[in-house]
């Protein structure tokens, strides 16, 4: 591998192609761990096997600049080390529709360094984009390393011993973000674990500031009703200064009586009950998939022994 690019492009990787690699990894690594734990007997083992995951980047190269917007997953096999080209084109097809302006501009993977055999799927995509990218994310943890653990790799044709071969050769990057990744970037970076707690914990703590808060302008707003209310049956003295603070703190509150507020607040309201019901709805089909496999490898089991079938 030599050492950096000199074609002269200018890349641009936005934040949500790195989401999505992490993403895409977390799901598979978890996934291959289960089945792990399941084929050894529900042992845990020390070193579980880490796999690699393969996907698409898709943008758009305007002269020289390279900006990479999106990415979407592949289905590489590993052991046979093809690519399925008919999954490829649906994805795209897909991906015209939405974004009509954006193309596949290269593939991703995960690892600490490109391999030899990357160079094959490299090969694979050049009918499709003659000069693909190749984005290399580092899934290891490196808490001394201070730059993104992303490396950008071109192809470029260098004669090696009097043969021309394609070699991987490093190219430079900037991050480039718009208003709507900047916000989705902060509000994860926010919930993230910070004390070595789970995402739900930091999650919860949040919520919960949120609720003391709200009760205790509850009870302030309560304290501030009854001395009114003293005031009017002429319990207490009136206080004229106290009455005009009163007054230009209640013109601040927006008018929640109108009917845009009641429209608004329903369907709001009806949304987070929506949610609601649409997550009992995915734990109880989780549970019942569940239920509905313990039966069917208990009938498996008898059916060997008594000729029964399945129950579903």
């Amino acid at each position: 591998m030599a050492g950096t690019s000199s074609s002269g492009l200018t890349f641009k990787l936005h934040p949500l192609v790195i989401l999505n690699i992490s993403d895409h990894y977390t799901r598979v690594k978890s996934q291959t761990q289960q089945a792990f734990i399941n084929q050894n007997g529900g042992e845990v083992a020390l070193t579980s096997p880490c796999p690699r995951v393969f996907g698409c980047v898709i943008g758009i190269q305007r002269g020289r600049t390279v900006e990479i917007f999106n990415s979407f997953e592949l289905l590489y096999d590993l052991s046979t080390q093809s690519l399925d080209r008919t999954f490829l084109e649906k994805k795209q097809e897909l991906y015209k529709k939405v974004f009509p302006h954006f193309y596949i501009l290269g593939w991703y993977s995960t690892g600490s360094d490109a391999e030899e055999s990357d160079m094959q799927i490299h090969k694979a995509l050049m009918d499709i984009n003659e000069s693909p990218v190749y984005v290399l994310l580092n899934p290891s943890v490196n808490h001394a390393q201070k730059d993104l653990p992303i490396i950008i790799y071109e192809s470029e044709l260098h004669v090696i011993d009097g043969i021309p071969q394609l070699i991987f050769v490093h190219s430079s990057y900037t991050i480039e973000t718009v208003e709507a990744e900047r916000i989705s970037v902060d509000h994860v970076a926010h919930l993230k674990p910070a004390d070595g707690g789970s995402a739900a914990t930091q999650l919860a703590a949040h919520l919960t500031g949120i609720h003391s808060a709200i009760k205790m302008l509850n009870s302030r707003v309560r304290i501030l009703y009854q001395y009114l209310l003293a005031m009017q049956k002429g319990e207490i003295p009136c206080e004229n200064s106290l009455l005009r603070q009163v007054s230009s703190l209640l013109r601040r509150l927006p008018a929640i009586k109108s009917g845009k507020f009641q429209d608004d607040f329903l369907m709001e309201y009806n949304d987070t009950l929506l949610v609601t019901y649409l997550a009992m709805l995915t734990n109880c089909s989780s549970a019942m998939n569940e239920l509905v496999d313990k039966i069917n490898t208990a009938y498996e089991r008898n059916g060997r022994r008594g000729g029964r079938t399945a129950f579903i």
